[in-house]
């Protein structure tokens, strides 16, 4: 029988439902700003303590979603939540993304909550909202370009933000005490509308002197420009394609900022973008591998190489293609990960579809949290012809290296290529060294195209960039 979604009260909606949102969120990001305190200090936590408070979120999420969840309950098989170590998750079936979409309704643990109902939230809302339960309602295309739909309960959202601004955090009050007399202005270069949730995750103010500016990262990048030179951002936030566009901006003479602390998200942070933010501004980079799903990964701290798993509210497991946990230097097929802080529609053991490297040894910022090496793409950013697999490397080494080319997205086609850039290159020379790279991996007669153009269009709903777009897509 259907049970209406927690929204579907009946009750007339507020005359002003943007205002609406505004006040509750409000109270909100009040409880970020009280729990990132903590957030910061787990960040100098011990070996010892951060597996031991691992230990018992993943007990509490796996009893919760046994009991709440008939999807987990039915692949919890033997595993006692009450025992169970990270060890233990091996033991799990895999959770794909095909058994989100089909198996919805099974797997969210809020009662009167249905996929029917989250569609529903996601029509009609004017703007960004929460039922009255407190849930978020969100979709995204992802990386993978298929469409989800997720949410997030009232304490998960804190959690999240935590994750995603305590290295910077951290580092504004290392740098100096709070000064009530300093102005800070972050410019969030994110989808700046719902159904995504990077707008309320990054429209967050780190420090009590900081002003935040939405700028929607969709908009033709002449008026990105504009509001950017107008908000004279000391802190940028956004899209790592939009970030490092601005970057390249600025070595081009055409835009004059001076940002002191850079946080790149939603997208891989290719060397060339972190190239031009390093050549720009000399700034420390912040980069950060999330997903809808799971929401925070792991974050740069700004200091040392890569990026620290959030290993208090993150299990991530490298594991072979059938799903089998793999030593730190083995290879691995893919990543799963479980997010300890996701109880209203738990991810256990889910298929990132994202390839990470541990990187070993210590960190020069101090913390016993792992790292990984920056996540370059997703398998499916990878072209197949026939049985020959190109990865997207040998098109990010040509096209990010090019000077002359400020932006890029590659449409793969039956037998090569279609290629769009911003920017003034030599397109001969483009597609001569386009050949070339291909050419090692089999495929030696590859047709090319190279279009200049003005704009690339992103993707509408979120305002990514899809660099990579294989057929069918």
């Amino acid at each position: 029988m259907f049970e209406p979604f927690p929204g579907d009260t009946g009750q007339v909606a507020p005359a002003d439902p943007k205002a609406a949102y505004e006040r509750l969120r409000s109270a909100h990001l009040n409880a970020v700003r009280a729990s990132l305190a903590d957030h910061v200090a787990r960040l100098a936590w011990p070996r010892e303590r951060i597996d031991s408070y691992r230990t018992e979120r993943l007990r509490s999420l796996l009893g919760f979603a046994r009991e709440r969840s008939a999807f987990h309950a039915a692949r919890m098989g033997d595993v006692d939540p009450a025992t169970a170590t990270v060890d233990d998750l091996a033991r799990l079936p895999v959770m794909l993304k095909q058994e989100v979409d089909e198996e919805w309704d099974r797997i969210v643990t809020v009662p009167g909550t249905d996929r029917a109902g989250a569609e529903r939230v996601l029509a009609e809302q004017e703007w960004y909202s929460y039922t009255p339960s407190g849930l978020q309602v969100f979709s995204s295309g992802g990386s993978s370009g298929v469409r989800g739909v997720y949410v997030w309960d009232w304490e998960q959202f804190v959690t999240l933000a935590c994750l995603a601004w305590r290295w910077q955090t951290r580092a504004e009050f290392a740098v100096s005490a709070p000064d009530e007399g300093r102005q800070a202005r972050l410019a969030v270069l994110e989808a700046g509308e719902p159904p995504h949730a990077s707008t309320p995750l990054f429209d967050v103010a780190t420090v009590p002197w900081m002003r935040t500016f939405v700028i929607p990262a969709a908009a033709p990048f002449e008026e990105v420009l504009r509001a950017v030179t107008d908000v004279r951002p000391t802190h940028l936030v956004g899209y790592a394609s939009v970030v490092g566009r601005l970057a390249r901006a600025v070595a081009a003479g055409e835009l004059d900022i001076r940002p002191v602390r850079v946080s790149t998200n939603s997208e891989p942070l290719g060397e060339e973008d972190r190239d031009a933010i390093d050549t720009a501004w000399g700034a420390p980079v912040h980069n950060l591998w999330g997903s809808t799903e799971i929401g925070v990964q792991a974050v740069g701290c700004g200091r040392g190489e890569g990026l620290h798993i959030c290993e208090d509210e993150v299990i991530l497991e490298r594991v072979d293609a059938a799903g089998k946990p793999v030593g730190p230097d083995e290879p691995a097929a893919r990543t799963l990960a479980t997010g300890l802080a996701g109880r209203a529609f738990p991810f256990v053991r889910y298929d990132l579809g994202d390839e990470v490297t541990l990187l070993p040894g210590p960190c020069q910022c101090g913390s016993a949290m792992r790292r990984v090496a920056d996540v370059a793409g997703r398998r499916d950013d990878d072209f197949r012809y026939g049985d020959r697999v190109v990865q997207a490397a040998a098109f990010r080494h040509v096209l990010g290296t090019d000077p002359l080319i400020s932006e890029y997205q590659v449409r793969q086609t039956e037998s090569g290529a279609d290629v769009l850039v911003v920017g003034s290159p030599d397109v001969p020379a483009v597609v001569a060294a386009l050949g070339s790279s291909l050419h090692p991996y089999g495929v030696p007669a590859a047709a090319i195209t190279v279009h200049i153009v003005e704009e690339i269009p992103r993707t509408a709903a979120t305002g990514k960039l899809r660099r990579f777009v294989p057929l069918g897509r």
